[in-house]
């Protein structure tokens, strides 16, 4: 199977799958008419990246980022698995890291480090396989492996189907008076392949702006 490397959730790309979902679904037409088009959300493909997912986990984008900054001036300024390692619990526990976040970050240091997990392959890897590589790590589920693979890696058919704002956006968009449940929305999303991550960005999109 031949992957594509290059990073392919692009303004343009997101611009050009939602015309296409748009001819597709009324419901989606309506939504893109209302919110307009989502930007893209690019990261880095890197250790830092994956180690911000870890932060981030059900914490708000602020206070994910104030938690973030201070663990990075706690390890020297750099995101490095070495220095995660040498950094004692108790000096990431104080930048704001819970106990289990920091054995998570550890963790995924020591994979890293190991070479359980091989960040320089990922990009030739297909979405099951870089699933299941970050999975595998203790405190990765499949919302930190679609953040990744949507962000770092540009994948164009990620479908995060675990987020709740997805969730929450995506029942709004189609109209539907009760929240779905995950199986719901992973059922009813299929039919949008192979777009689902500029849907997701829609969804996200249209649970932050549209008006209620």
């Amino acid at each position: 199977m031949t992957v594509s490397t290059r990073f392919r959730l692009t303004d343009k790309a997101i611009r050009k799958a939602l015309d296409a979902l748009s001819s597709q679904s009324d419901e989606i037409a309506k939504a893109l008419a209302l919110v307009g088009y989502p930007a893209s959300r690019r990261r880095e493909h890197s250790f830092e990246s994956l180690a911000r997912i870890v932060v981030g986990q059900q914490l708000s984008t602020k206070a994910a980022a104030t938690i973030s900054q201070r663990t990075v001036d706690a390890l020297g300024g750099e995101w490095l698995p070495e220095a995660v390692l040498r950094a004692a619990p108790e000096t990431l526990r104080a930048a704001g890291l819970s106990q289990q976040k920091t054995g998570y970050l550890q963790s995924l240091a020591k994979a890293v480090i190991s070479g359980s997990l091989v960040l320089d392959a990922l990009p030739r890897q297909s979405d099951e396989e870089v699933e299941a590589a970050i999975t595998a790590i203790r405190g990765f589920g499949r919302w930190s492996a679609h953040m990744y693979m949507m962000f770092a890696l540009g994948r164009p058919d990620i479908w995060p189907s675990g987020d709740l704002a997805v969730r929450v956006g995506f029942g709004r968009m189609m109209g539907w008076r009760d929240r779905p449940t995950e199986q719901t929305v992973i059922a009813e999303g299929a039919a949008f392949a192979p777009h689902r991550s500029a849907l997701a960005l829609l969804c996200w999109h249209y649970y932050s702006e549209a008006p209620l």
